[in-house]
């Protein structure tokens, strides 16, 4: 019976299932409803009607129900109580007490829940309440989670940021799906032209956090990019495809890092350029974003100026590593003079404490590498300048490092996620070649327990990721053509 199951005759099965109590079917009849929800509403609307109640509650219960409005699912329930009605006040409060009101918009949350009966009993109508509140909650909107304000949808990483050109990054998003190995397009770009921003996800919303905002200029002799350091912060929220600009940073901050420690947003050095000229400032400063009052705080500097480091989240404690040291230098300084002054110290900071703590260092100068957490070790991987493709390993109880299968190439400016199996995904960026920096397309994974690498997937074009990938949930994406599989 499993084996049979088609869009054509799920409901048909749920139901027979239901009646002779085969709960394999049952279940595999359920969780073929919910993926093919999207083509059922539109095409099988009447085989929806003649689910029975016990399916239609477990369908709505499921968290992955991809490419359908949560306005789709509570109009879907209305008409299936119409059609099947009357039915007693407890069983339409069992059904409808499954949707997520917290997904739907106030303003057509409130035009549902006037003239319908069903929405109008006091279960409902607090859950209905409370969703209403939590859309003027503001700020604290990602720290203020619901399952009724939770979106549906499994794990997919974002691209966001960079581009073909170094100078001039792109507004489009990219949305990798690791199931299929497939790209898609979310459905909304970036607000501004960010270069070196710091991106991070909270509660299901993506922030955007600092970064260079480059702008293409014509002073009537010469084309040319005018960059300026911002502190802005905007946020993304995927519920309803809007972008919000929030409190700005208390300082202007690029090519530093952000990490996320039990919903706090942590902004770790970084530096900015000087107005009119050709120099920047090094900070040593760290502040964390305070979403209950929506405004940034300051937290416990670094003891020396840093950027172009890279930091991971360990047991609740930050952990940074590399970067250049300096505290004033030219944006366009030459690489050996780089190359000389890239730092090799790690750093901790256990939130709990006001001071960060010395770890060992790694065995080689990193710039603009990137950290990452996996199995209780951390990773840091390739950075720029650096003459090997050794990545490391560092096991916080005994503070040691461990150097580990090397890539076969030098890479920088590549965009990585660590996956919830513990396996780093690499996405793009550079690499030189006869004396010239190459973008390419590879979609690299790591297996942190084998020392393996392994390319699974090709980007649909040579790209840079200046920034942290971060895994978000499926939004309501457009498929892209796929790239081939080199390993199909």
């Amino acid at each position: 019976m499993v084996d049979g199951l088609t869009i054509k005759n799920c409901c048909y099965y749920a139901n027979l299932a239901e009646q002779h109590f085969l709960l394999n079917a049952l279940e595999a009849a359920h969780q073929t409803i919910a993926k093919n929800m999207a083509v059922l509403l539109k095409e099988s609307r009447s085989d929806l009607f003649a689910l029975n109640f016990s399916s239609l509650m477990a369908v709505l219960d499921v968290d992955e129900i991809p490419g359908v409005k949560e306005v789709d699912l509570i109009n879907l329930s209305l008409d299936w109580l119409d059609e099947n009605g009357p039915l007693p006040l407890l069983k339409s409060n069992l059904l409808l007490s499954r949707l997520r009101f917290g997904l739907v918009a106030p303003s057509v949350l409130s035009d549902l829940s006037h003239g319908n009966r069903a929405m109008a009993t006091p279960l409902i109508r607090s859950q209905v309440t409370r969703a209403l509140e939590y859309h003027q909650m503001g700020s604290a909107q990602p720290i203020g989670q619901s399952k009724q304000s939770t979106l549906r949808g499994s794990s997919s990483v974002l691209l966001v940021g960079g581009g073909a050109s170094a100078d001039l990054p792109e507004e489009q998003v990219l949305a990798f799906i690791p199931s299929s190995r497939t790209f898609s397009l979310p459905g909304f770009v970036l607000p501004l032209r960010l270069r070196n921003p710091c991106v991070c996800s909270v509660g299901g919303f993506l922030f955007v956090i600092g970064g260079e905002e480059g702008k293409r200029c014509d002073d009537g002799e010469k084309k040319f990019i005018a960059v300026s350091t911002s502190r802005q912060v905007w946020r993304y929220d995927p519920r309803f495809k809007h972008w919000e600009q929030m409190e700005s940073m208390l300082e202007r901050r690029v090519q530093f890092t952000c990490c996320v420690v039990e919903d706090v947003i942590y902004a770790i050095g970084g530096r900015h350029a000087q107005l009119d000229s050709n120099t920047y400032t090094s900070v040593s400063s760290v502040e964390y974003y305070d979403m209950s009052s929506g405004g940034w705080r300051r937290g416990a500097a670094m003891p020396c100026p840093l950027h172009g480091h890279a930091s991971t989240v360990l047991d609740k404690s930050i952990y940074v590593s590399g970067g250049l040291p300096a505290h004033q230098g030219h944006i366009h300084g030459s690489n050996q003079d780089v190359n000389r002054e890239i730092s090799r110290d790690c750093l901790s900071w256990d939130l709990k404490g006001k001071i960060w703590e010395k770890r060992a260092s790694m065995s080689i100068p990193r710039f603009g590498h990137r950290l990452a957490t996996a199995h209780g070790y951390i990773y840091a991987l390739l950075g720029m300048y650096e003459p090997f493709c050794d990545i490391e390993r560092y096991d916080p109880p005994s503070n040691h490092w461990t150097r580990l299968k090397p890539l076969a190439n030098g890479l920088f400016n590549y965009g990585m996620v660590p996956m919830a199996c513990g396996n780093l995904l690499l996405f793009g960026g550079r690499r030189w070649s006869d004396g010239q920096q190459v973008t390419v397309k590879s979609v690299l994974e790591y297996d942190t327990k084998k020392d393996r690498w392994r390319e699974i997937a090709l980007l649909p074009r040579p790209l840079t990721v200046y920034i942290k990938l971060v895994p978000s949930e499926t939004l309501n994406v457009e498929q892209l053509k796929p790239a081939s599989n080199p390993n199909e």
